[in-house]
């Protein structure tokens, strides 16, 4: 009888489990999510981020490439973020309404509103636009560049900030990829 009980409950808490992942924009409803290969020709998964990238040396947003945007996809966005801060999260960027057809950002994307292929910036936990570098106090932190392929481009105007942007996001991620890289200021 016991095992009877622990079973359902098992069960009843996956499938909660699954239907909150669902509506908190982690998979597509109806499907499996689809992943997004994302790579940079500054640093590989893991790996230390060159100094030029960070608020230690030019503070250049990296440059990065990607595949696996599914067919549907109307934009790409973007959020970086350290998690490992003493406060909590740290956004470093957000981009969002990349074009589907995007396959690249280039390296030191200006902090401007709108960039010349259409997509927009929104504001870092540095209350900047754009891109602010790693830059942590101290140790190692880990940075997650996130990319999400969406089926709407976001009526969201410049500076907006990751909470409205994940809010905007809901329902829309057809596919999702990632790259960390880690930086220790020395």
């Amino acid at each position: 009888m016991c095992a009877k009980i622990f079973l359902v409950a098992a069960l009843l808490l996956l499938t909660y489990s699954c239907q909150e992942r669902e509506r908190a924009g982690e998979e597509p409803a109806g499907g499996t999510k689809m992943e997004i290969k994302v790579t940079s020709s500054a640093f590989q998964e893991g790996q230390m981020i060159p100094r030029k990238y960070t608020c230690d040396g030019a503070n250049l947003s990296p440059p990065f490439s990607w595949t696996g945007v599914p067919e549907g996809a109307k934009s790409v966005a973007l959020i970086c973020d350290d998690p490992d801060a003493p406060v909590g999260t740290w956004v470093h960027w957000v981009l969002y309404n990349l074009p589907a057809d995007a396959t690249a950002l280039a390296e030191g994307i200006k902090p401007v509103e709108k960039l010349e292929n259409g997509a927009l910036q929104g504001s870092n936990d540095f209350r900047k636009l754009g891109y602010g570098g790693p830059c942590p106090p101290g140790g190692t932190h880990r940075y997650y560049f996130k990319f999400y392929a969406l089926n709407a481009a976001l009526e969201l105007k410049p500076g907006a900030t990751k909470v409205d942007l994940m809010k905007a996001t809901e329902g829309k991620i057809l596919a999702q990829g990632q790259l960390m890289g880690k930086y220790t200021r020395k």
